[in-house]
């Protein structure tokens, strides 16, 4: 007789099989991280502890004379430093600085035509690396209280404290003034960032902010000497001026989509209206504000938008 068959074996118990799968995907995705983190290691390690200062170059400009670049070694060789202490009106506080004289720049820079006495009769513009572009009067740079600053003393590299609202670097120069009188940036230059001192009228280096043929009685022309020195650092009109703001006429002019109150009142204090690193203008009068107007009236019919074509 036969024996009777064995029972079947018990089925293994698969109870325990998706916490091994589990733990196996968890312990996959740990040696992923594991291995991303290694990667990441050495590019976080790379990295600079401290930014690096622009190159520390000046950039002279002439209209019938090849542009000149000099070094600041070169510049505090033939000018030699100094340290001095101004109210700076972008810290808001009496600050020192370690400086070149200014008025001995531009004997180095332009000494091909005559040095700084050569540009009384001059316009310049000062040309930061931001896109901020400043017109000023050979007359009024070459004051003896124009300094340029090349740094803060006690400091290596970076060689300036971040400056203004936006906290950046104001290397490689900074035009800066002692003498309290000269501390208002709407009334003297105080560029930072500054790389190019060019020699050029504004109606010749912007020939398209001009309101051409208006009749020259009209206020819109001293709106527009009005631009020249309180606007066009930062704004362009017809894609010409400053590049830090926006442009103020192309594709559309600020007169055909902004209420006339409102323009007023954002050029006299911006930020009542938003936190802005444009300034305020308390200087102007409501006269000085009509001729601004009409200016921006005058460009709005006079638009000439480089990035739609010429004659646009």
């Amino acid at each position: 007789m036969s024996s009777a068959p064995a029972p079947p074996a018990p089925p293994i118990s698969t109870r325990k099989g998706p916490f091994r799968r589990a733990a196996a995907r968890r312990a996959a995705v740990s040696l992923l991280i594991a291995v991303a983190v290694a990667a990441l290691a050495p590019v976080a390690q790379a990295a600079p502890a401290d930014r690096e200062d622009p190159p520390a170059v000046l950039t002279f400009k002439d209209r019938v004379r090849p542009a000149k670049v000099l070094s600041l070694e070169a510049l505090l060789q033939a000018c030699g430093e100094q340290e001095v202490e101004v109210d700076d009106p972008y810290r808001g506080e009496r600050t020192r600085y370690q400086v070149l004289s200014f008025r001995c720049v531009l004997d180095q820079g332009f000494a091909a035509r005559g040095g700084a006495a050569s540009l009384a009769q001059e316009s310049l513009l000062l040309r930061a690396r931001d896109g901020y572009t400043r017109p000023a009067a050979g007359s009024v740079v070459v004051d003896p209280n124009a300094q340029l600053a090349f740094g803060e003393p006690g400091l290596a590299a970076p060689r300036f404290r971040p400056i203004d609202r936006r906290q950046i670097d104001p290397s490689p120069f900074y035009l800066v003034w002692t003498g309290i009188a000269h501390g208002d940036p709407h009334e003297h230059p105080w560029p930072y960032q500054l790389v190019t001192i060019e020699i050029a009228p504004f109606e010749a280096a912007f020939p398209h902010t001009a309101p051409t043929g208006l009749a020259r009685s009209d206020p819109g022309w001293r709106g527009y000497a009005l631009f020249q020195q309180s606007c066009s650092a930062c704004h362009a009109i017809n894609g010409e001026g400053g590049t830090v703001g926006p442009d103020l006429n192309v594709p559309r002019s600020i007169v055909e989509y902004r209420p006339l109150p409102q323009i007023r009142a954002y050029i006299r204090n911006p930020e009542a209206t938003r936190y802005t690193s444009m300034p305020a203008h308390p200087q102007l009068s409501e006269s000085d504000l009509d001729a601004l107007i009409a200016y921006f009236r005058a460009m709005s019919t006079r638009k000439h938008d480089p990035r739609a074509g010429a004659g646009s």
